[in-house]
């Protein structure tokens, strides 16, 4: 069996040369081919010796995933459905504008936090992702977009791990890949314009701060320890204030001076002026430290299996007034991609669930909401 070479990232590529007696510049040039150029076949490497790529033919390749489907919405918005093998399905959303291009990545096949109102948790979850499967991603959109539109310079310019999955529960394979998505000699791209999204993993946060920081979300959802160990389950585990004891000793390593959270508005549940009044003292107390952050409020996208609803613009606004008038910036994020259910939340693949998600949803729906707010 051959290796995928987009499990690399560079050092990690270098290794691998150095066992086929090879010297650090071949490693470097070989890994341009595959990120900057989108080469897979290796007499294509024109500036490699003979010799090398008679050597990379006998033990190498470099393998995309399969591609199901792909879907463009009426506002530009592409996603698509990779086949990660097992049954399971991954989807990825390009969502073109103006000023950039970004992409949105999924890290696992499914997702085992098991979110209320996220249409990947209630299928489940059945394994992580490899590196070269999360570089797949972007490598296939990158230059299929590049193809596509005639370009020979950079199509995406951001990149989100905000898709199928929770990202710090990757850990290991996640990490190399952001690595290729910085490298200079890869994408290229600035720490500020790669985020990681975390439902609130609080020992993988400190461990990304040391080893490779880059923007950071945080899918808060809920200004109470109550309410958000129903919409996010995890929260049982770390709790709010822990959540955002991390959230301040990863800002001393983040290239962005500031946490995003992601709230998801939710109509009756947790868009009341009162929950925003708590997510300012939370962020804001009167006692201890204030957290740099900025709220990015997203409308909820329903789907049958959740039972709830969206909140209304008029709610929106109001609880975006709310939070902006006492200092926070905040932003009611755009809904893209929605007829082709790529907006946030929607996307779901195909999962071989391994969790008995459908049981223990179930269990969790005897909760009765008003205990919790």
């Amino acid at each position: 069996m051959t290796t995928n070479l987009l499990d690399f990232d560079l050092d990690g590529l270098i290794g691998f040369c150095g066992q086929l007696g090879e010297k650090r510049f071949r490693a470097t040039q070989l890994f341009r081919w595959i990120h900057q150029r989108g080469v897979s076949d290796f007499d294509g490497m024109s500036d490699l010796a003979v010799a090398l790529r008679t050597k990379l033919k006998g033990c190498a390749h470099v393998q995309a995933l399969p591609v199901i489907s792909e879907h463009v919405s009426a506002d530009g918005t592409v996603k698509w459905l990779f086949d990660v093998g097992g049954g399971n399905a991954v989807e990825s959303v390009f969502i073109p504008e103006d000023d950039r291009g970004t992409l949105c990545v999924s890290s696992q096949a499914g997702c085992a936090v098991g979110c209320r109102f996220c249409s990947t948790g209630h299928q489940g979850f059945s394994r992580n992702l490899t590196t070269g499967e999360i570089v797949a991603q972007l490598w296939f959109a990158e230059h299929a977009l590049r193809a596509r539109f005639g370009s020979s310079s950079r199509i995406i310019t951001n990149v989100v791990m905000m898709g199928m999955g929770e990202p710090l529960q990757n850990y290991a394979a996640l990490v190399p890949a952001l690595r290729v998505m910085l490298d200079d000699h890869g994408y290229g791209l600035s720490r500020r314009r790669v985020t990681v999204s975390t439902s609130g993993v609080v020992p993988m946060m400190d461990r990304l701060s040391q080893d490779c920081p880059v923007a950071l979300a945080v899918s808060l959802h809920a200004p109470s320890d109550a309410l958000r160990d129903y919409l996010v389950p995890i929260n049982r585990k770390y709790p709010i204030q822990e959540l955002l004891e991390a959230c301040h000793r990863y800002l001393e390593h983040a290239p962005r001076d500031f946490i995003t959270f992601e709230y998801c508005m939710l109509d009756g549940v947790n868009d009341q002026i009162e929950h925003a009044h708590q997510l300012i003292e939370l962020v804001k107390p009167s006692i201890g430290r204030a957290i740099h952050c900025k709220f990015n409020l997203i409308p909820f996208n329903p789907f049958p299996a959740s039972g709830l609803k969206r909140s209304s613009q008029a709610q929106v606004a109001i609880f975006a007034k709310v939070l902006s008038e006492a200092g926070i910036v905040t932003t009611v994020r755009k809904t893209r991609g929605d007829d082709i259910d790529a907006a946030c939340g929607q996307l779901a693949g195909d999962v071989q669930d391994r969790t008995r998600v459908v049981e223990r949803m179930a269990k969790q729906r005897t909760i009765v909401l008003k205990q919790v707010t």
